[in-house]
């Protein structure tokens, strides 16, 4: 697996949350002999033992179930102590989400949606009526939740840092997933110095919350750029579909490579039905984009 990624042109490459425990051998081998280097990683990286496909929120730091919360911590620790071991520089992960029993608002909006096919979403002044009070009921909710991500981080922070690997928290596609956008700012600021928790973005799950009228791409980023530790670079189609090449939809990585520095790591993270031609075409078009960034 990472020698056909080596060998498209790829020197680096990210750790993703579906790596099973009976490939590891075959990682470490490909990493000892210098094959690849390793970027970052995914939590949970390896999957847990009986998991087979990518799960990243198969535990969530939020929920204060003490069963599930113990899973997640174990989970976590193990993934940061792989992430040493490959020699990556930082760990993705997530921070879980809201529940509602019955009613997840996120329905609303996609009610309305569905009941007015013409409406210009998200400009649309009933639809912004309806995100408005879902927002709202979201937010009421969230309490617990939220103190729960913030007990969750602390419990991992120290481990992280005396390991040397730093904790890219990412934003989130779904409406009910945390942090809520405008929250990570205060989330960062919250945690005792000296911390390794930064910001990790996500641009095709940002473009579906610009699309939900939820952010402004640009202005987000603004907020948060300097706590950047690193991107997940796709494109999202005019319909809605994610990971797809670059250039393929209607992201505007020109603006978002605006916000590149020399520190950050860039890591291209396709569909799988990707064609081969397109991620090599992908590369291409992030390198150019590089070039003119930085001049190299």
């Amino acid at each position: 697996m990472l020698r056909e990624i080596a060998d498209l042109g790829f020197e680096y490459a990210e750790l993703s949350h579906g790596i099973r425990i009976v490939l590891l051998p075959g990682v470490i081998r490909a990493v000892e002999e210098g094959v690849i280097k390793i970027s970052s990683t995914h939590n949970f990286c390896p999957l847990p033992t009986g998991i087979a496909q990518a799960a990243p929120n198969l535990f969530e730091p939020s929920v204060k179930d003490h069963r599930e919360h113990e899973q997640w911590l174990r989970h976590t620790k193990r993934s940061l102590d792989f992430a040493v071991q490959v020699n990556a520089r930082v760990m993705v992960l997530h921070l879980g989400s809201v529940k509602f029993l019955w009613f997840n608002p996120a329905r609303k909006l996609k009610t309305f949606i569905r009941q007015n096919p013409t409406a210009t979403v998200p400009a649309d002044k009933a639809y912004l009526a309806v995100l408005k009070k879902a927002c709202e009921k979201l937010r009421l909710r969230m309490g617990p939740y939220w103190q729960q991500v913030q007990a969750s981080l602390e419990e991992i922070r120290a481990y992280a840092s005396i390991r040397g690997i730093h904790l890219g928290c990412e934003n989130r596609e779904k409406f009910e997933e945390l942090p809520l956008d405008d929250d990570f700012e205060a989330l960062f600021t919250s945690l005792p110095q000296p911390h390794t928790a930064g910001y990790w973005h996500d641009t095709g799950h940002a473009d579906i919350k610009q699309s939900m009228g939820m952010i402004d791409h640009r202005l987000h980023l603004t907020k948060n750029a300097s706590r950047l530790l690193g991107f997940h670079l796709h494109d999202v189609t005019p319909d809605g579909r994610d990971h797809q090449p670059i250039g393929a939809g209607r992201i505007d990585f020109n603006m978002i490579s605006s916000f590149w520095r020399p520190e950050h790591l860039l890591t291209l993270e396709l569909s799988p039905r990707v064609k081969i031609e397109d991620v090599v075409l992908s590369k291409q078009r992030v390198e150019e984009l590089m070039t003119a960034r930085f001049g190299v």
